[in-house]
């Protein structure tokens, strides 16, 4: 049987009961797509990932990769779990129509990323060779698009995104990789790049890396970067593979998860040129590099909420079938039966922890992937894209950290053995712990939600968003009036939490230690923002199953039950931390930063 257990019934609540993406389906630019292909699609992904790419879950993570020669040889079972995914056409749904692609929504796109992601999140990494074709056809030259991104999506080219250095790390400007010019749009790569996730693999014909580099006498920082496309091998005039270039994989690290993953070093120019061409012959890297950066960040937040549900449907499953010990309403009575401990009361809390929370975070990312589209639709409305762009570092920062501290309750309810390789479950927490530190570590995520979408931004954004939020907690169904006046107290607790780290901030102008106050609650402020949303999206699903109820067969009464009672549970158990974190952001000292390093 396969470890991987999906829910597609509530996709499919949120993609047309919530959040009604039917209404745009049909027309421009989503024009070859209607409710009834678009479900088709998606059992047809939910099909894949529970048989065919679920499949290679255990050996990518149990088989060893090794690198030999420059080379890594993937596991028989990865690739036959790829060649499914690639034959089938599924890395195509959000390729543009102009590729060979479907164009797709990006709601739907997510929907069925998040079947994939969960089923086996390394094979799906081994697909980022699509997102690189969508960049370079979006920021490079004609001739570029043409050459190297065109052929990525035809004959299942790798690609990769290659920006960290080993002195360097998350403090990308500090990089010193050199692009030394030759002519025209040609330069020469010199340096070391590390943590590059899918830089080796002999599924793939070629492998494109995307690389920041900084040519001689370029300004510090990263303003300074420039953006390159390094293939592995070079192309002939006639499309055919031409001689290897000058860019080596001198290392592959062993990991504590998703260890089926290549993740390498990169050497560049050392024994021969590691020759790149600047994307769309202009020095503008790090905002190009930005377009693959936040769908990648998008990813491992939807990643990790494909991880939780898994884990939580598992342990649900296991509290239903595993006997053990009466009900605590019945300890007194020694001939009482022993039940499945989905009766006892930590265990029902520990699931409906995971159910809310999963729940939620899929709303959050499929929400997203709605504005996504709105971006689309409406491209002369710049709200759009400063909702998604306001909207994603709780998505990557929120779900990673939740989801990996939930997964850990997922392991719980499996008691000892959830600790064994019998259960998925270690696996899941070992695959997941990464998403809390790549692409941006929580800590960067929080910092640029509150600097950069709403600081710099005079929260304005966040201010028309939150009308939305204020227009449920005014009125709605009776039976969730506890619940929209918590949402509106968490709501309450948010804006004077920011007003807070905003008093700290302007008080640094003048005193610059004053700063650090903002830096030690950027964490919390992100985790009770995010909470407020998923709350308002829970809410809202409560209130269209409330109405659903009625006229709802037994299966469905049984999942509308379901919906109502996330709402609820997580308006009283996640909500109230905001008033937590708002006094701790209220009370905050400093005295932590002046403590001596010695005494840390």
């Amino acid at each position: 049987m396969s470890h991987y257990k999906s829910n597609l019934r509530d996709l499919e609540f949120n993609l047309f009961e919530a959040l009604h993406i039917q209404d745009y389906l049909g027309e421009e630019p989503f024009a070859g797509f209607d409710r009834a292909n678009a479900m088709d699609m998606l059992r047809e992904v939910d099909r894949l990932a529970r048989e065919d790419f679920a499949a290679s879950f255990i050996d990518a993570d149990r088989i060893p990769l090794e690198l030999k020669d420059g080379e890594v040889v993937l596991p028989d079972s990865l690739k036959a779990s790829l060649d499914a995914l690639f034959d089938g056409g599924w890395h195509l749904l959000g390729i543009p129509p102009e590729m060979g692609g479907f164009g797709a929504p990006d709601a739907l796109r997510w929907a069925g990323g998040e079947l994939l992601l969960g089923a086996n999140p390394t094979a799906y990494l081994y697909n980022s060779g699509i997102l690189i074709a969508r960049v370079i056809a979006d920021v490079g030259t004609p001739d570029q698009a043409e050459k190297w991104a065109q052929p990525m999506v035809d004959r299942r080219w790798g690609g990769t995104m290659v920006l960290t250095e080993p002195e360097a790390g998350s403090d990308v400007g500090a990089g010193t990789t050199r692009a030394i010019h030759i002519e025209g749009s040609t330069y020469h790569l010199e340096g070391v790049k590390r943590f590059i996730t899918s830089g080796e693999g002999d599924y793939y014909e070629n492998i494109i890396h995307l690389v920041l580099a900084r040519r001689d006498g370029a300004e510090p920082g990263t303003k300074g970067l420039s953006m390159f496309i390094v293939p592995k091998f070079h192309l002939n005039e006639d499309g055919t593979l031409g001689e290897h270039n000058g860019v080596y994989t001198t290392k592959i690290e062993k990991k504590m998860g998703i260890k089926g993953s290549t993740t390498c070093e990169l050497t560049f120019g050392v024994e021969e040129p590691a020759i790149g061409y600047l994307v769309g012959d202009v020095h503008d890297g790090i905002r190009q590099m930005f377009k693959v950066l936040e769908d990648a960040r998008m990813l491992v937040g939807v990643k990790s909420a494909a991880t939780l549900s898994t884990g939580y449907l598992n342990a649900l499953e296991y509290a239903q079938e595993r006997v053990q010990s009466t009900d605590l309403a019945e300890m007194a009575d020694k001939s009482a039966p022993r039940v499945p401990i989905v009766r006892h009361p930590d265990v029902r809390r520990m699931l409906m922890m995971q159910k809310a929370h999963a729940e939620g975070m899929r709303a959050l990312f499929l929400y997203t992937g709605k504005v996504q589209d709105q971006v689309r639709i409406d491209p002369s409305e710049p709200y759009w894209a400063k909702l998604d762009d306001m909207l994603l570092p709780m998505i990557k920062g929120y779900c990673s950290e939740k989801g990996y501290e939930l997964l850990a309750q997922s392991l719980q309810v499996f008691g000892g053995s959830g600790y064994t390789q019998d259960y998925p479950i270690e696996q899941y927490l070992r695959d997941a712990k990464i998403d809390t530190l790549y692409e941006g570590t929580t800590a960067i995520q929080s910092l640029d939600l509150f600097f950069r979408k709403i600081v710099r931004d005079q929260g304005q954004t966040l201010v028309r968003f939150s009308e939305s939020i204020l227009d449920t907690i005014k009125g709605g169904r009776e039976e969730l009036a506890a619940e929209r006046q918590m949402l509106g107290t968490a709501l309450e607790d948010v804006q004077e939490h920011i007003g807070v780290l905003v008093a700290h901030s302007m008080a640094s102008m003048q005193d610059p230690p004053e700063i650090y106050k903002t830096g030690l609650h950027t964490n919390s402020l992100l985790e009770s923002l995010s909470e407020v949303v998923i709350g308002w999206l829970l809410i809202r699903h409560a209130e269209i199953a409330i109405e659903a109820l009625d006229a709802a067969d037994e299966g469905d009464r049984a999942f509308y039950e379901g919906k109502i009672a996330s709402a609820r549970f997580f308006s009283r158990h996640a909500l109230p931390k905001t008033k937590l974190r708002r006094q701790a952001a209220e009370n905050e000292d400093g005295s932590l930063m002046d403590l001596p390093v010695e005494a840390v």
